[in-house]
């Protein structure tokens, strides 16, 4: 084995990928199996959990465990995990990728911020942050007794720069697609990683940020050529762009860090 494969080598390892079913948990968990590892798909919908796991096992041969689970509750966010446990043993790896957007469409209430329901804010606030929180938390007891492990939260790079709303807003319409409970909760993420890194810097417990910038998802061609424009590489990001970085933070190759955001964005906040 060379070196390159060693250090990127996931053989014998236990990943948890929470949203693990939706556009990015889904190369996630191909890139991680690739690599040697098993992987427990954590999400709400169980049919697309498994046809990605029917497509994990034929063409990977991959140990692969679907479980169905509303990580906002503290209650399944435990369970999931002694279930993971209970089929693999132990938890190496913990990618915190489950989110809500915040998109907000109603025909009585305009989606703008002065409008806004808390509903809506208490509903992102519930998955994106108190989810992340509930899934470290029970992942990490388990970390802590096997001697170590790493962890991933996935923020936005609007949890690092404000959303640009002219992307949104179409000419004589107010159309506010990205709303305050987004950014706020994806910002949250940032300073929940870097107390983690801190608290458990001593336990053996590797916990970074990745910030993906806008993912091409078949938005809307008007919105694309304006999210293009605004990035030095002139264009969104493919979801595999972000497999790379992925495997670099849960791998031996960034062993020597924590605490830290990988911002993978195009350039976009270069400008």
């Amino acid at each position: 084995m060379n070196f390159l494969d060693n250090i990127f080598n996931l053989k014998d390892k236990i990943a948890i990928i929470t949203g693990g079913a939706g556009l990015l948990g889904n190369e996630y968990a191909k890139a991680l199996v690739s690599c040697g590892a098993s992987v427990a798909i954590v999400d709400t919908d169980e049919i697309k959990i498994n046809k990605l796991k029917t497509l994990l096992q034929e063409k990977f041969n991959a140990r692969v465990l679907g479980l169905v689970a509303d990580i906002s509750k503290k209650e399944e966010a435990e369970k999931m995990v002694k279930e993971a446990i209970a089929i693999f043993g132990k938890i190496d790896i913990l990618i915190n990728n489950a989110g809500v957007s915040g998109k907000f469409e109603s025909g009585n209430i305009a989606p703008l911020f002065e409008n806004y329901p808390q509903e809506e804010w208490d509903k992102a606030w519930a998955v994106n942050v108190t989810g992340m929180f509930l899934c470290a938390q029970a992942a990490g007891r388990e970390m802590i007794k096997s001697g170590g492990g790493v962890m991933v939260n996935i923020s936005s790079i609007y949890g690092v720069v404000a959303p640009d709303q002219r992307l949104y807003n179409k000419e004589g319409e107010l159309n506010f697609v990205k709303p305050v409970s987004y950014s706020v909760t994806k910002s949250a993420i940032l300073n929940l990683t870097r107390y983690l890194a801190a608290y458990w810097g001593g336990k053996n417990i590797r916990v970074n940020t990745l910030t993906p910038g806008g993912v091409f998802d078949n938005q809307d061609t008007a919105f694309v050529q304006k999210y293009n424009n605004k990035t030095p590489l002139g264009r969104m990001a493919n979801p595999d762009d972000m497999v790379g970085p992925m495997l670099f933070l849960v791998s031996d190759a960034s062993k020597y860090m924590t605490g830290a955001n990988l911002v993978i964005d195009g350039g976009q906040t270069i400008w």
